[in-house]
This record gives C-alpha cells, sequence and structure tokens, in this order.
C-alpha cells in the first residue's frame, strides 16, 4: 500500500495499472493521494488511429469522433447542477464550435473535477492538447483548478516544417500545466543551449578541444567592490582574492589576453543550459528507428514526460496517468524513481506496460493489473448508510431526489448517488432518498443517468431538475 505524509495512504500499490473506464477509477481513488497528473487524452480530432499491424503495439485503437450519443448524455445534468460555471462553458463551445464539441468537454469535465479531488495540495496537472481543443480546455482548468492556479501554457514543436493546403503548418501541441493551489511541488530543469547560441558564444575551444566562453575577473561597477591588487603586471580592482586568482591560474581556468588581463573560462560540457521556458523545440517525437518506438499512436517521447515528471515531482513521489495508452509516463516515471499508476481503457495497454518495463529497464517488473473500482479508505470509520435517512430527509425537505415530489417519509428509500459500483461511498455527501418509481428506475445507474431518463419521460423539465409545469 503506497502510504503519503499527511495525506494518508493511497488505496492502490505502487506500479498499479487498471484497465477500465478512468472515471469509475478515479472516483474510487482517495482524495489528495497523488502528486503529479499527466494526460494525453483522445483530441476530438475526428480521426480514428490504430497500430500498425506486426508492431509491438497491434491491436492499440481508439476512435477520436465524439457525438452526444457516445457520453453518458446524462453528465449534462450532474454538471449544469454542481458546477454551473462549467457547464456555461461547456454549453457555449456547443454553440460556438460544434455539439461534437460540447460532447467532448462534457467527457473531459466530469474526470477533470475527480482530477482535482485526487491531487494533493501541493500537486500539479499537465494536461496535453493539440490546437484542436486546447482554447475550450483551458477555460476548463480555470474553472476546475482556478485562473489563479495556471502556470504554464507550453508549446512542444512535435514535428518539422510541413505544408498544410488551407493553413500554416501545424507542427506543435499545447501543454496546460496548472497547480492545485499556491504551494506547489517546483525543481529546477534546464533545455540545451540553441546551436546557435554556442557558435555566438562559445567560440574557443583549448587543447584538448573543449569549447569555451570567458568571464570578465574585474569588479568594475560589481557593487561591494572587490580586491585591488597587481596581477601578472597588470593592477586592477579584481572580483578574487590573490589567493582565489592563484588557484584558477594553477588550474587552467584562466585566459590571458593581449594585454596580459585575465579571463575566467566557462566550458560548455559544465554548464547546465538554460533555464526551462514555455517554448519546447528540443525534444523530438520517437521517429520510425527510435529505440523507445513501439507503433502505438498518438505515442509521446521519454524525454518530454521526463522533463515534466523531473520539474514538478520529486523522487519517491506519486504520478498518475488516467489515459496511460503506450505506458510512456510509467516508464519515464520508473526512470526516475517516482511511483505510478496509470489508468487506460484499452487491455493493450497492460501488455504494453510490462514489455516497456522488461525491455526498456532490462528487468520484470510486478505490474499490479486490476479490472475492479478501488474502494475509497480515507473517508473513517462510516455509520451504516441506512442510519442516515432521517438527515437526508430533513435536507431534501421531503422531496425525491429524483421527480421533486413530496412524499411521506415511509414511501422513501435510500440510494447512492454514485453507485458503489462505480467508486461512490457510503459517505452522507453520495447519500439521497429517492421514491419507489424513481429508485426503480436509477436501478444500478447513476443520478445523472437517471435524470436523463426523466426528462426523456417527462417528469422533470430540462432546466432545474423538478417537476415541469
Amino acid at each position: 500500500m503506497v502510504r503519503n505524509k499527511r495525506q494518508g495512504p493511497a488505496n492502490w500499490q505502487n506500479r498499479t495499472l487498471w484497465t477500465g473506464d478512468n472515471l469509475d477509477i478515479l472516483r474510487g481513488m482517495n482524495a489528495a493521494s497523488v502528486d503529479l497528473i499527466y494526460l494525453d487524452p483522445p483530441f476530438n480530432s475526428n480521426q480514428t488511429y490504430a497500430a500498425p499491424i506486426g508492431s509491438e503495439a497491434a491491436g492499440a485503437a481508439f476512435k477520436d469522433t465524439w457525438t452526444l450519443d457516445d457520453v453518458d448524455v446524462a453528465w449534462h445534468g450532474e454538471i449544469a447542477e454542481q458546477e454551473p460555471a462549467l457547464y456555461a462553458i461547456i454549453d457555449a463551445a456547443g454553440l460556438s464550435h460544434s455539439p461534437s464539441m460540447k460532447s467532448y468537454l462534457i467527457m473531459m469535465a466530469v474526470r477533470l473535477l475527480e482530477m482535482r479531488r485526487v491531487l494533493k495540495p501541493t500537486g500539479s496537472i499537465y494536461l496535453h492538447r493539440d490546437p484542436t481543443a486546447s482554447h475550450y480546455l483551458k477555460q476548463l482548468l480555470d474553472t476546475v483548478f482556478g485562473r489563479a492556479n495556471f502556470r504554464n501554457e507550453i508549446v512542444w514543436k512535435r514535428t518539422s516544417a510541413h505544408s498544410d493546403a488551407k493553413a500554416l503548418g501545424a507542427v506543435h501541441d499545447t501543454i496546460l500545466f496548472y497547480s492545485k493551489g499556491s504551494s506547489l511541488t517546483r525543481n529546477r530543469v534546464h533545455q540545451p543551449y540553441d546551436p546557435d547560441y554556442i557558435a555566438s558564444h562559445y567560440r574557443r575551444t583549448d587543447a584538448k578541444g573543449r569549447r569555451y566562453r570567458t568571464d570578465n575577473t574585474t569588479a568594475g561597477g560589481l557593487s561591494g567592490g572587490g580586491y585591488e591588487y597587481e596581477w601578472k603586471g597588470v593592477t586592477k580592482i579584481w572580483r578574487y582574492p590573490p589567493e582565489k586568482m592563484q588557484e584558477l591560474h594553477d588550474a587552467g581556468r584562466l585566459h590571458y589576453t593581449r594585454n596580459g588581463t585575465p579571463e575566467y573560462i566557462r566550458y560548455l560540457d559544465e554548464m547546465p543550459g538554460t533555464p526551462l521556458t514555455d517554448v519546447w523545440t528540443d525534444v523530438a517525437p520517437p521517429n520510425s528507428q527510435a529505440k523507445e518506438r513501439i507503433g502505438y499512436p498518438t505515442q509521446k517521447p521519454l524525454a518530454l514526460l521526463e522533463r515534466i515528471i523531473t520539474a514538478s515531482s520529486n523522487p519517491g513521489n506519486i504520478v498518475l496517468d488516467p489515459f496511460c495508452g503506450c505506458a510512456t509516463t510509467l516508464v519515464a516515471a520508473e526512470h526516475l524513481n517516482r511511483q505510478w499508476v496509470g489508468i487506460d481503457l484499452s487491455p493493450v495497454a497492460a501488455r504494453l506496460v510490462k514489455s516497456r518495463l522488461e525491455k526498456e529497464m532490462g528487468l520484470f517488473y510486478d505490474v499490479h493489473h486490476r479490472h475492479d473500482i478501488p474502494q475509497r479508505t480515507d473517508l473513517g470509520e462510516l455509520p451504516h448508510y441506512k442510519t442516515h435517512k432521517h438527515s437526508l430527509f430533513g435536507r431534501q425537505e421531503g422531496l425525491c431526489g429524483g421527480c421533486g415530489v413530496a412524499f411521506p417519509f415511509r414511501n422513501f428509500t435510500i440510494d447512492h448517488v454514485v453507485p458503489r459500483a462505480k467508486g461512490g461511498t457510503d459517505h452522507l455527501d453520495n447519500l439521497q432518498l429517492l421514491c419507489g418509481a424513481c429508485n426503480s428506475a436509477k436501478g444500478r445507474g447513476t443520478q445523472a443517468e437517471l435524470k436523463a431518463r426523466l426528462r426523456a419521460q417527462g417528469v422533470i423539465g430540462k432546466g432545474s431538475g423538478r417537476r415541469s409545469a
């Protein structure tokens, strides 16, 4: 069992991979149990992706086309009633773009709400997008995580220049970076220097062929002054005391100009690079000959995930990928000594996780492959749910949680809003009273499915969820 300081234990083991609907699994995960989330969900690109026959990822495929028939239509009501600001954004996208975009954003919104819940207060989330829906998703993230917690819109150049018939060549993806709160895990990461910068600044080479540039050793203009003395016939105010200057001279770290002034040597191979920016042009996608390439559609490079994980987590932290696909995030986390958990709808992902870890790490790893829904353990000891009937009757003012009609106390049954089979708990916030007819109509479905069914039958209206006038 993975244990997290202060936030309590996560209710899964390290190296756990679930095959199933990530919404149900997320709902069953303990709150504040994950340090970092990276997700590369479908893009609503109106395409179908499949791995080539004979490749390591053969059998992996997904349809990236969305209609309102493809999602649980009841999520409409769930978001509208619980997150009105979020629903307003989704509704506007449906009007300005298409019903397909509305359907896609509904699917993403209900999952982002659960991802916010499972993140620790110091956690971060990186959502990988192409331009198709990135601007709509940014509005969702602003609402779910708060616009004050937006950190960066990262541009990743994923391919070389090419020509598009009706637009400029599309060569980049966008990665939206948000934190859970104002205090987040951040580590200093550097990018390699641009070749033009190297050519202009590291023009010299020493006898061993090492490239270097020089820095001033004088103290002119520096606050705090320096050290005035004669060095090799040159008298100036120096940055370093005489003993340090001698040490640098003896180590061969001084370059002397024509007039005898020493300059400090900085070797290129000792420099970390430039501090990480929000434009990444130095990480290439895996080409057809790359060792890491397995033929999975939309596969991302290991270097990309290693950069994200290094920047926003520490060794031992827990990394979650709820659309883990070909397991690049999980392999990168293993490389960097992080714990990980992955979720994917396709059973192919489980095979790829195991084969990639064995292939790239050179060892056999005990991956915990699960198909069940985790049961939350972070809510403490809860009384039997049936003891809440009187409290629920008062809270609902005697009205059915489905049709909204008033009934006597004895006509109500206690119902789980999110069924336990889909990650729901016995917590009071997940309980409601339903009349016999609504309870029968709901069955093993969700509350949102019940509302959609009641609307379709004309029992309730399309607005408030109460009985239509």
